[in-house]
């Protein structure tokens, strides 16, 4: 592979040894609007303070809250309108003298994560091709559609760095066969490469990850056996644990295996695709051991009654007292507060606190076993997935045009409700998961699975058209600056 490339790279560089190189600076200036509230600047400054330009370029950042229910007239401008617009207002200094372009090395990002829009503008001697631009927007839209809207805007101006000034030699429609044998050599190469320095990366991190949730553990195995001893069998709940704790044993003994396979690896061992899955299984085995013994402690606390129910108790209902502290934020986004299962959900959430209070006062004076007080918690998280799902139907309806949209909602809704739950952040699973695995639909589910439909819904309404557009509106008048917006 090396020689080739070398043949490859010879024969092309002796056409281009005139060429001046591509220089490499880093931004002239970085101006951030962010008026939508949505970027971690702590992330996003030094991340653009680090990418290589090959002019001095300003790179500005420019967020609004559009109305994503607005209906747009002149094309689909709304916002290209609304940069132009704030450039005259509030930065006219982004705007050429004459006043009918984009100022000179100026290139301006613009997002409204509401309306689900994406701009990108240059000045006239930092301008791109149409289908450069178009490269740019599509470079975010997954992780805008994530709702990463920090990471998506690094990407986009890491790609627009790419293009803006690209020299002719970089091309792609130059020396087409020429071009395309480098290509697809270097790019061969350098893809194995960054695969294999990527591969090398996260290994690492997930045998550090591995070994941190098996040292802990491994510290508590001891204390782990004599809590699952005391574990009552009568109780349901301490059945269902009490499963998960007869493979224990096998699964540490295993996790022990393949922590030595990956300590013996080298990093080159690491860069190969083989590594991954012992890497992986060894990582999340740990860290799947390390919830288990910290729901076999509670569980053998709650049941028993011991020191420190209290606390067993509050982090069983902890997950969806604060599902419930969620719900006036999903009202927000999707804009049905006023509905009747918006009004269903905020009752429910009124009665099921009390509910929770009553449950862990029963279990203070003993009028109440700690199985029925975990029953409270089950029925309550299964309650609140049932009037999601008629919540869905609110969110369809106002979101949907015809049936066939109601069925694309409707399945990226279903796919999100059932998905396998993820725990992040330090948080481990509890009885509750252990024992009833998904009893409740979180409410950051829900509004995947919203947003989700959304793109889709929106993805269909324009293939049909090219998606894109470079007009300023009737109120941009005579100005036209290099840029155009797409929806994501």
């Amino acid at each position: 592979m090396r020689r080739l490339l070398l043949i490859v790279l010879t024969a092309f560089l002796s056409l281009t040894v005139a060429a001046a190189p591509a220089s490499a600076v880093e931004p002239a200036d970085i101006v951030v609007e962010d008026t939508a509230g949505v970027l971690d600047q702590n992330t996003l400054l030094p991340a653009l303070e680090d990418i290589q330009f090959r002019d001095p370029t300003t790179v500005a950042i420019y967020t609004y809250r559009g109305d994503p229910d607005a209906e747009y007239t002149d094309g689909d401008t709304v916002l290209n309108a609304e940069v132009l617009r704030f450039a005259r207002e509030e930065r006219p200094e982004w705007i050429s003298p004459d006043g009918q372009k984009w100022a000179d090395g100026l290139f301006i990002f613009a997002l409204d994560p509401e309306g689900r829009w994406i701009g990108t503008y240059f000045g006239e001697d930092r301008k791109v091709e149409g289908s450069d631009a178009a490269q740019i927007q599509e470079a975010t839209k997954d992780l805008f559609r994530d709702a990463q809207w920090t990471d998506g805007t690094i990407t986009g101006v890491e790609e627009a760095a790419k293009l803006i000034n690209r020299p002719w030699y970089q091309d792609p429609f130059v020396w087409i066969l020429g071009a395309a044998a480098v290509a697809l050599a270097g790019g061969i190469w350098l893809t194995v490469v960054l695969v294999r320095r990527n591969r090398l990366k996260t290994n690492r991190e997930l045998i550090a990850a591995g070994e941190k949730s098996y040292a802990s553990v491994s510290m508590d195995l001891d204390a782990t056996e004599l809590n699952a001893h005391t574990i009552p069998e009568t109780s349901r709940y301490g059945a269902k644990v009490l499963e998960e704790h007869r493979t224990f044993r096998t699964r540490y003994n295993l996790a022990t295996e393949l922590g030595n396979t990956v300590r013996s690896f080298t990093d080159r061992d690491l860069k190969r695709a083989k590594a991954r899955k012992p890497v992986e299984e060894f990582a999340e085995l740990a860290a799947a051991l390390d919830g288990i013994d910290d729901v076999i402690a509670d569980t053998n606390t709650l049941l028993n009654m011991g020191p420190g129910w209290q606390a067993a108790w509050d982090r069983q209902a902890l997950p969806l007292l604060e599902e419930l502290d969620k719900l006036e934020d999903l009202f927000k986004k999707d804009k049905t507060g006023g509905s009747a299962t918006a009004a269903a959900l905020l009752a429910f959430r009124t009665g099921c606190v009390r509910r929770l209070k009553s449950a862990a006062a029963g279990l203070a004076d003993g009028t109440v076993t700690p199985d029925a007080a975990l029953d409270v918690i089950r029925d309550s998280g299964q309650e609140l997935a049932e009037l999601l799902k008629n919540h869905s139907e609110t969110v369809i309806e106002k979101a949907a045009k015809n049936s066939s949209e109601k069925k694309l909602m409707r399945e990226a809704l279903e796919e999100e409700r059932t998905r396998t739950r993820r725990y992040r952040n330090g948080y481990r699973p509890g009885i509750l998961d252990t024992a009833y695995p998904n009893y409740f639909w979180s409410v950051a589910s829900f509004n995947a699975g919203v947003q989700t439909g959304t793109s889709k819904i929106e993805s269909a309404r324009n293939s049909a058209s090219s998606g894109s557009s470079s007009g300023y509106g009737a109120s941009g008048g005579s100005f036209s600056g290099s840029g155009s917006s797409s929806r994501f």
